[in-house]
């Protein structure tokens, strides 16, 4: 069953962009309107039945070359959602490994008539590559360690709809910054709203430079967890680390792990979040992972409406069966 409903008009300003490859470049008002859009999203996002007609006749290709179980499944399901037709590429068993170019086979992918390329990549700049190249609409699902804005609205839009508000609010990300696309896809977001941002981990994992994206740096978790409104615990990128960049797992469990007797310490409302997957034992305890302070299951199912927000700010059409 179709609706033919679009979202009300709540939108701060009118949508222009045909790409989303991050927040940096977006203003404000933009990404309140994504925001905004999401909110009319939430519950026909978990509509299994009723889908809505805003892409029907359009076509969405998820071409990622990394892994990925959240990002990927939750565009699929947004794109059906809206009634688009979708794919999924798989780089192993295309045209890739007999030497294809990276562009070649996206402007093949793309002669099909595909209107939505969602990438992801292991190399910063590959989905800013394929909007140079492309016709079609390119949506950046992470970039190596560049950004990663689908990621980066869903924690706002989570921190949004728990605590009301971004402006004024002080969050902390905490753990591998220096690898961490979420955490420069949020700092971009968080800060053009309003938020105070506090970034924190092992020397190593926090580059210096941060500081000029307008972030306080810690290197201290108990310090700044009775400051914070929101925590979110992001995850060590081992597989982007070229050398050992702390003494040992359990030394960083030690230091930076939020477990219960650390989190009795933060303010009694404090908000937690993390992008996953999760380290159990090692960025979150189980305990605190499933407990009353977490949102990280809510982050999941809010993602579906951001994306969705984001398809039908890029394509979709009002009201269209």
């Amino acid at each position: 069953m179709v609706s033919e409903a679009a979202p009300a008009a709540t939108a701060s300003v009118p949508w222009t962009r045909r790409h989303l490859l991050g927040l940096e470049d977006l203003s404000c008002d933009e990404l309140c309107t994504i925001l905004d859009t999401a909110e009319q999203f939430v519950v026909p996002s978990q509509s299994r039945r009723k889908k809505r007609g805003n892409l029907a006749g359009k076509v969405v290709v998820n071409l990622f070359f990394e892994p990925s179980t959240r990002t990927r499944t939750s565009f699929g399901l947004a794109a059906r959602r809206l009634s688009a037709d979708t794919l999924d590429f798989t780089p192993s068993s295309s045209s890739l490994s007999k030497g294809e170019t990276f562009i070649d086979t996206a402007k093949n992918i793309e002669a099909m008539g595909v209107d939505l390329v969602v990438v992801r990549h292991s190399s910063s700049g590959a989905p800013h590559l394929l909007a140079q190249h492309l016709r079609c609409g390119v949506i950046n699902a992470g970039d190596g360690a560049h950004e990663h804005p689908t990621q980066g609205l869903l924690d706002i839009f989570t921190i949004r709809q728990k605590r009301g508000r971004i402006e004024g609010l002080t969050v902390g990300l905490v753990g591998d910054i220096a690898h961490s696309r979420v955490a420069r896809s949020n700092i971009h977001g968080l800060v053009k709203l309003g938020a105070k941002v506090i970034v924190c981990g092992p020397p190593t994992l926090v580059p210096e430079t941060i500081r000029e994206l307008g972030v306080e740096v810690s290197h201290n978790l108990e310090a700044i967890l009775p400051r914070c409104d929101v925590i979110n615990m992001l995850r060590i990128q081992f597989e982007r680390q070229r050398s050992g960049l702390f003494p040992s797992i359990q030394e960083y469990a030690r230091l930076f792990g939020l477990d219960s007797t650390r989190l009795a310490k933060a303010r009694k409302d404090l908000l937690l979040l993390a992008p996953g997957p999760i380290n159990r034992g090692v960025e979150i305890t189980p305990d605190v992972a499933d407990g009353p302070h977490s949102a990280i299951l809510q982050q999941v199912t809010n993602g579906l409406a951001v994306r969705m927000a984001v398809l039908y700010l890029l394509c979709g059409q009002p009201g269209e069966e």
